[in-house]
């Protein structure tokens, strides 16, 4: 069964993963290291998961199987999830595949060496209307391609 984990420290688009899980009457895993409020639906299920920092991610990598969703901004646990054959949405509606990890995992090392060379600090710019929109419809794709190619059990 398709399933939906959010790496849910500070996700921007929960509400609107809810929402798009509701229609389909899909699973969503919210993962974090604190608890969070979630709706109260038997098919949304908060993970609180303790340990180090990189817990949730852990507990995400381990869990994801072939064929789910993760919605996460954190680069380095897309690349595993992707490794698992899993479909990757960042809050912004970009999806990350197999082809362009590499690329973006490049940008953020090129980012990351001009900031220790001290280059101008920037970091993502806000959410918007739109990028909520690209979000939902970007999700709404996603499911639908893996419905239609997915065996039905």
């Amino acid at each position: 069964m398709l399933e939906i984990f959010i790496d849910a420290d500070g996700c921007s688009v929960k509400e609107e993963t809810y929402k798009v899980a509701t229609r389909y009457r899909l699973k969503v895993y919210v993962v974090a290291n604190q608890y969070l409020n979630v709706p109260m639906d038997t098919l949304v299920e908060m993970k609180m998961v303790s340990g180090g920092f990189d817990a949730a991610d852990d507990w995400i990598a381990e869990s994801i199987s072939d064929g789910d969703i993760l919605i996460t901004s954190d680069l380095l646990l897309a690349d595993r999830a992707i490794k698992k054959q899993a479909c990757v949405i960042g809050p912004k509606g970009h999806e990350l595949t197999e082809e362009n990890i590499g690329n973006v995992l490049g940008a953020r090392e090129l980012a990351a060496h001009l900031r220790d060379l001290g280059q101008k600090k920037t970091g993502p710019s806000a959410m918007t209307k739109t990028d909520r929109s690209q979000f939902l419809s970007k999700l709404d794709q996603v499911i639908q391609n893996i419905q239609r190619t997915r065996p039905k059990s």
